[in-house]
């Protein structure tokens, strides 16, 4: 049953496993988390079990992550929104798995990519940071100014350009039937296996972690139907919605007190 949680009283603090997302939850878009949301999550390792679900990939996300929770074995990272696993063991990070796309789907993404642009007559920013469709090998990420866009900008297209994001987005619907299609941050899409998402990363730390769905909690900007957070709700664990970073901030305190 999807369940979610209308205050911040309303977030259980005797839970085993609390799940956040990163961009928009724990962070500003492919920012680093910072010391004092480092510091909280410190504090609720020592509570539980924590996992890092995201669209990233591993080395990115691995990244952003500040010297005091980097090398925890109660964190759990699952990159490309669960697509692949990784462990803190035996001073260092192992992957459990990683589902990655194939040499023909990936080609069947880049082409669809292409016609999808032309389909909507999508015109490319004049400036660019980085190329703006990556191969993160079990994900294919499209970034409207560039993989490494300054955050303000990413801002400033959201405002002014989401629409043709959201008609992109569509388009590529309708040529991958068979894949998984998501909006993500604030200029990108993400295109993955079917069913990779965040009820499946869920589901993965349930089988990993020999727990049940009434013993997480997940925390996320993006809840709503078309947002890449639902998934967790349909996954039937207790859900929190944030709007900031600054939101998280408080609902850890609040876990914390």
């Amino acid at each position: 049953m999807n369940e979610l949680i209308q205050t911040i009283q309303g977030i259980p603090k005797d839970k085993k496993v609390f799940v956040f997302d990163l961009d928009g939850t724990l962070v500003e878009s492919k920012a680093n988390i910072d010391d004092e949301m480092g510091a909280l999550l410190a504090g609720l390792l020592e509570k539980g079990k924590v996992a890092i679900i995201g669209g990233a990939s591993f080395e990115q996300m691995s990244s952003q992550l500040p010297d005091s929770i980097s090398k925890n074995e109660n964190l759990l990272l699952l990159p490309l929104d669960g697509g692949s696993f990784y462990l803190y063991k035996e001073n260092e990070w192992q992957k459990i798995y990683s589902q990655n796309l194939t040499d023909e789907e990936k080609k069947k993404i880049f082409n669809s990519f292409e016609m999808a642009f032309r389909d909507i007559g999508y015109i490319q920013p004049a400036n660019l940071y980085g190329e703006i469709i990556e191969d993160r090998v079990g994900q294919i990420t499209f970034s409207a100014l560039g993989q490494h866009a300054p955050l303000e900008e990413k801002k400033k297209w959201a405002i002014e350009k989401n629409g043709e994001r959201l008609k992109l987005f569509s388009e590529l619907k309708n040529y991958l039937p068979d894949m998984e299609v998501k909006l993500a941050g604030l200029t990108s899409i993400d295109v993955t296996k079917k069913g990779i998402n965040k009820k499946f990363g869920i589901e993965q730390i349930i089988k990993n972690l020999g727990v049940t769905s009434e013993d997480i909690v997940f925390f996320g900007d993006a809840l709503g139907p078309d947002g890449n957070d639902y998934p967790a709700l349909e996954s039937g664990v207790l859900c929190y919605k944030v709007e900031s970073v600054e939101d998280t901030k408080n609902a850890i305190r609040y876990l914390l007190s």
